[in-house]
Parts: C-alpha cells; structure tokens; sequence
C-alpha cells in the first residue's frame, strides 16, 4: 500500500548500474571496505531502487588491483552481498595514456596489456570480473580483447582515441558496449576521424551513457539515443566514492578533484570530469527530459538493456522465471521516486 497519497505508483524491475566507482565516502579500490561499508553501500543503492550493481576498479598497479580484488572476493562470499553484486568491471589500466582521452585515470599506471598480469587479477577475484574497458588502439589489446571474450567477460571500448579501423576489429572480435560514450574523450577532436563517430554508427555496440547533466549536453544525449535507439542504450552512473559529500576540494587518488556547488566532480589539472555524484535515476530523469522517451524506455535503459549486455539472464525484467527485484516508484513532475523495493 504505497498510502493515502494521490499519486501514481508503477511497478518496475529493480535497477542495474554496471558502472559504480564507490559511494557514501568508500571506494572499491583497496583492501579496506569492511563488510559493514559494503552493506552500508548495497542498502544505500536498494533505498534508491538499485538492486544490481558492478563494482568498477580503475587504473591502478598491479599490487592495489590484486589486493582489491582478493578483497572483494572475500568480502562476496557472504551471498547476501554477493546476490546484488553480479560481478566486477575493470575500466583500465589497458587505456589510451594521452591527455583528455584518459580522463581522471593516473598516467603513471597506464600500461599496455599483461596476459599474466591480468590472470591473476581474474583468479584473485573469484573469476567475477564481467566486464573488461579497453582502449582497442593499444598493441596488445586486440589479442587481450579476443582472450577476455573466451573467458565469457564482457569487453567495452572506453578512453580511447581510436578511429574507424581499430573499433571496427574490436567489434569484430567481440567488443559489445561503449563505456560512457562521449565521455574519456579529449576536449578538442577532429571533426570527422574521431572515436564518437564510428562507435555510434555500429549498430553491435550498446552505448553506455552518463546523463547527469554534466557529462552530456542534452542536445549530445538526444543524438546519441536517437543514433543507438532506446533498446541499446545505457544509462550508467559512474559514481564514486565522493557521491553525497559537500563542495570542496579533495584528494583522490593522488589527484585534486573539486566537488562544484553543483555537483560535479572536476579535475582542474587536466579541465575533464573525474565521476559523478549522482545516481542512476537522475540518468532516467533527465533522459526524459532531453529526448522525450517514454518512462518505460527510460526504466529499461537502466535495467533490461544493461542485463542483457552482461548476460544477466536471471534479472532486469518482470517475467515468470526472473528474480524478484522489484521497485515500486512514481514518476511525478520529472522526479524519479522509489517508494519500495523488493530483492
């Protein structure tokens, strides 16, 4: 009984984001979330309507990247975490090192891709690394993208500055999504041989996208989802540990970010965006808004569409046979509401 209230109510299934660098001050990277911060995250994403999500693991070296996925192995062998926590992405460290294209990610830790290396970052996380970001132009990454697909991982191209050719092959050696299209992306491209151009032309690659306000203009969101269609985009968070806190300047990473009054999360060094702080239903807010989609559409975005690009054939719809995650919400005004949820 969602109350005496004049509202209308829907039901939906539960949300999945495949892009969470952190949340509520804790970060993935590292070896000290404490069972007791991972469950602050996960009821933190269910009072929102989450009940799926992938920890996402950024650029680091070899040592933090092993440790932090031992961990958080450790950590999901409690199954009631490890049921909202399908698996891992890794964005990086396999990732373009020029300036602008790899976005907040410390060049110092850039490195071409290492087989063995990545090996035993695999077997240390329990085999749950999903979902692999890559920069195809990277010798090495072609063969390491081809790899990751016989695994069963998921291989998005994301702070790239590949053209035409080196997109086309990866796609044809499996890559199927985009990470935060339009974003990772220098300031300043050619205006016809870019990375934007061939990723929105093919149709195999799903378009993940940031629609916070920040990291897309409205007029970008609209040609994107009219480019890719409303069943093969994305909607993503790219959260971090920063989300919820007040303006001011921090330090992440070894680098200095900046919280706006407004929200965004800058890197004044380099002028990119360094996250978000905003949740997935903003994305579903404001892809309303910027193109007029209905909210079916928008809801599938973040939910059915991102469950059958990481093949979580278990969730992302209300069907017979489907887990029960659930979210009773309204929508009212252009404001996203759960009101329940159900996992």
């Amino acid at each position: 009984d969602p109350g005496e209230d004049s509202l209308t109510y829907f039901l939906g299934p539960g949300l999945i984001d495949h892009q969470v660098n952190g949340y509520l001050s804790h970060s993935f990277v590292g070896g000290d979330l404490q069972t007791s911060e991972l469950k602050e995250i996960i009821q933190g994403f269910w009072n929102h309507g989450v009940t799926s999500f992938l920890p996402t693991l950024t650029t680091h070296t070899d040592s933090v990247l092993l440790s932090s996925f031992k961990h958080l192995d450790k950590l999901l062998t409690d199954q009631l975490l490890a049921r909202s926590i399908p698996g891992v992405h890794l964005e990086g460290p396999y990732i373009s090192p020029e300036a602008g294209f790899r976005g907040v990610h410390n060049p110092d830790w850039i490195r071409a891709p290492d087989w063995g290396e990545f090996e035993s970052w695999y077997r240390a996380s329990g085999n749950r690394i999903l979902e692999v970001t890559v920069a195809p132009e990277i010798a090495g990454n072609k063969e390491f993208i081809r790899k990751c697909r016989e695994l069963g991982i998921v291989v998005a191209l994301g702070h790239t500055a590949a053209l035409e050719a080196d997109i086309n092959e990866a796609v044809e050696l499996g890559a199927s999504v985009s990470t935060h299209l339009g974003n990772g992306c220098a300031n300043t491209i050619h205006r016809h041989h870019n990375p934007l151009w061939p990723q929105l032309a093919d149709d195999r690659l799903a378009a993940s996208i940031i629609v916070d306000g920040f990291h897309l203009t409205r007029e970008e969101v609209r040609t994107f989802v009219k480019a890719k269609g409303t069943d093969n985009t994305i909607l993503v968070s790219d959260l971090t540990r920063l989300a919820g806190m007040p303006p001011g300047r921090y330090e992440d990473f070894g680098r200095e970010l900046v919280m706006t009054e407004e929200g965004a999360i800058m890197f004044p060094e380099e002028n990119v965006l360094a996250g978000a702080s905003f949740l997935v239903t903003r994305g579903i807010e404001n892809v309303i808004k910027f193109t007029g989609c209905s909210l079916a559409e928008a809801v599938n975005m973040a939910s059915k569409n991102p469950a059958r690009v990481l093949g979580l054939q278990d969730r992302g719809e209300i069907a017979v046979g489907k887990r029960a995650d659930l979210i009773l919400f309204s929508f009212d005004e252009g404001k996203f509401e759960v009101k329940k949820t159900i996992v």
